[in-house]
């Protein structure tokens, strides 16, 4: 099992992103991953700086620790062409750290360039077929076209790329997603447990890393804690089919403004039990998760960090990790 650290892209500035990806490297994480967003979820998250260019400067200023998207979409802010030019330059300049996680993405970052966002989850699953066709097509070299119904490529090279093209993991919330992960990708993204996206996964041929995001909120308190996610975090209890669809901030503000402090300890792991954490981390390794990705709500991320390589990091690497 490896084990990650989410860099919450909408809850800091570019420089702090930075610093805490180096404390995770030297607290022993295995891997950062970024979200790739234009808006925070909530307007008092207060930001989200451009994650490509953070993760250039975190490659340059780190060794060893892998990154990753957790996740890009690469249909409608950003053409494929482009994301497969970026992910094949951070591959070389990362010494082949890069992951490229992917998904259809959300109307909070995507409707920001204009009309375009599919309405049905099946159209936004057609668009990143194409997207990821597309990337695999540039990633042979050569000049590339491509006649999509979605999308379009005219005779583009990508000129710098890796000898060994990024591994590419595909968010996947249902059955239609998986079997795409397995098909197009070398692994499997998720946010929940769920056994039977990574049977389906496996069913349809895929044999790469399955990534997962285990939401917790460190404090030396649980109340703190809990206090702190549902300041900046209540957004993430309004289910996948509201996050994919709701257009600006202040709409997820309306839509988590009933949320309380009891459905947040109900979602998150909160508080400073390393049992606890153990407990959660093990929820989704038995569901056959084997990159884990420890996603912080909590009010203070050096003590969090701090907590990982003192107490949980040897107790989560155990091979009877309770």
């Amino acid at each position: 099992m490896q084990i990650g650290y989410k860099l919450a892209a909408e809850a800091f500035g570019p420089a702090e992103l930075i610093r805490q990806a180096e404390l995770a490297e030297r607290a022993g994480f295995d891997f950062v991953e970024i979200s790739d967003h234009y808006h925070p979820w909530l307007d008092n998250q207060g930001h989200s700086p451009f994650a490509w260019t953070v993760l250039g400067a975190i490659a340059a200023r780190t060794e060893r620790i892998g990154l990753a998207t957790g996740v890009t979409c690469p249909t409608v802010r950003y053409h494929p062409a482009i994301i497969a030019q970026a992910a094949a330059t951070l591959a070389l300049v990362s010494d082949g750290r890069f992951t490229l996680g992917v998904g259809s993405g959300e109307r909070l970052n995507e409707h920001v360039v204009g009309p375009g966002f599919p309405e049905s989850v099946r159209g936004r699953h057609d668009l990143l077929r194409e997207a990821l066709e597309i990337i695999r097509l540039l990633w042979q070299g050569g000049y590339q076209s491509y006649e999509g119904k979605y999308l379009q490529l005219s005779d583009a090279r990508v000129f710098d790329l890796p000898d060994e093209p990024p591994v590419i993991a595909v968010a996947a919330g249902g059955e239609r997603a998986a079997r795409l992960a397995a098909e197009l990708g070398d692994g499997l993204f998720a946010t929940e447990p769920r056994a039977d996206l990574v049977e389906r996964y496996q069913r349809g041929g895929g044999k790469g890393p399955r990534y997962a995001e285990v939401p917790v909120a460190w404090a030396p308190d649980e109340h703190t804690a809990a206090q702190a996610a549902l300041e900046t975090s209540r957004w993430a209890l309004t289910g996948w089919k509201v996050m994919s669809e709701l257009p600006n901030p202040v709409n997820f503000a309306a839509a988590s403004k009933t949320v309380r402090e009891s459905d947040i300890r109900e979602q998150f792991t909160c508080g400073s039990d390393p049992a606890a954490y153990a407990e959660a981390v093990r929820e989704y390794t038995d569901a056959g998760f084997d990159h884990v990705v420890l996603q912080n709500a909590g009010p203070d991320p050096d003590g969090f960090i701090e907590f990982f390589s003192g107490e949980l990091s040897a107790r989560l690497r155990a091979p009877h990790a309770d």
